[in-house]
């Protein structure tokens, strides 16, 4: 891929909806990727005829900010833009034609990224989605076409590392960890069957003041041996990056949810994904995984993270070149040879 790859990025788009990447916040992943990409030399062409794949720079997180109407519950506004813009470089350009889309991509993370692909057919049948909302129960993520975005949670832009890791296993007193807003479906059945129910298992909604002047949620997820990491409206959570990035181990919770990067990424290896019906059989399977597997699972958190992490400048291997390997491999899967 890096001795090959050339993406060509569309000039066009109106800002902030176009060009314009956050880097903060729970959507942070889509942010980050629009600024290493306008910003690269390697990968980026300015002469599209030598192009393997187009990038559509827009935000799905500005699309929320900049179009939603406050309290008319429809992405009809978002959608619309979509169309409207993919038609415009359709008309514009002779790219998008020569495959009805199949060689251009998408980056958003925001939930409602791919519902709001639905008014233009190719857009959504073709293109490459690569989104934090990778459920393949809805028909419209699909699997080894498009691509499961991780989610990131970038609280300091200027220094999206910071306080990274965590403590060895043997120094890690708390069995598993979660506290968080009850949204979806899967959070409100955690705590009803494990709040206060149990030592070992700290689950709770918010985390209360009286314990988080002892210890911080981060400083939790550092002393846990499993972060619990159950869906939210969506099956996507940044907590599996973030139980990552504090050498956690992370404790998937989310039926239908295609994991980033399981083309190379064997991520029984360094997780463990938990089916919702055995929500209450949680503790039970998480002691019977042994110290000796546990030591395992954590050595290759720490190992992994650096697939998980944003840099100033793209370092290989890192989350950038793994996004876009991502999505090369999946395009090349997808092409027919004549």
């Amino acid at each position: 891929m890096e001795r090959i790859l050339k993406v060509y990025i569309y000039e066009d788009g109106p800002k902030p909806l176009c060009h314009t990447p956050q880097l903060d916040g729970i959507y942070a992943s889509e942010g980050w990727f629009m600024k290493l990409m306008e910003e690269n030399t390697q990968f980026v062409v300015k002469d599209p005829n030598k192009a393997h794949l187009f990038y559509l720079p827009y935000s799905s997180r500005q699309l929320r900010t900049q179009l939603y109407v406050a309290g008319s519950r429809s992405m009809k506004p978002l959608s619309i833009f979509l169309r409207d813009y993919v038609n415009s470089i359709s008309a514009k350009y002779p790219f998008w034609n020569r495959t009805r889309g199949a060689d251009h991509f998408l980056v958003a993370c925001h939930d409602w990224a791919t519902y709001t692909t639905n008014l233009h057919e190719e857009l959504r049948k073709n293109t490459i989605k690569v989104v934090c909302n990778a459920d393949v129960s809805e028909g419209v993520f699909v699997r080894g076409k498009d691509v499961s975005l991780a989610e990131t949670y970038v609280r300091t832009p200027n220094s999206p590392r910071k306080a990274i890791g965590g403590r060895p296993a043997s120094r890690r007193s708390i069995l598993a960890f979660f506290a968080g807003q009850m949204h979806g479906r899967v959070r409100p059945i955690l705590l009803r069957h494990w709040r206060r129910r149990d030592r070992d298992m700290r689950i709770y909604e918010v985390l209360p003041d009286e314990i988080a002047a002892k210890m911080s949620y981060i400083e939790h997820m550092k002393s846990s041996k499993f972060c619990i990491c159950p869906m939210g409206y969506e099956v996507n959570s940044p907590r599996i990056v973030e139980a990552i990035y504090y050498d956690c181990v992370p404790v998937i919770i989310a039926d239908n949810f295609v994991l980033p990067f399981q083309e190379v990424l064997d991520w029984s290896a360094f997780s463990v994904v938990v089916a919702e019906k055995d929500i209450p059989s949680l503790k039970e399977i998480l002691l019977g995984i042994s110290g000796r597997r546990y030591v395992r699972m954590q050595t290759n958190v720490r190992r992994l993270r650096k697939h998980f992490l944003w840099n100033d400048k793209p370092v290989k291997y890192d989350l950038f070149h793994m996004i876009l390997h991502s999505i090369w491999f999946n395009r090349l899967n997808h092409v027919h040879v004549r």
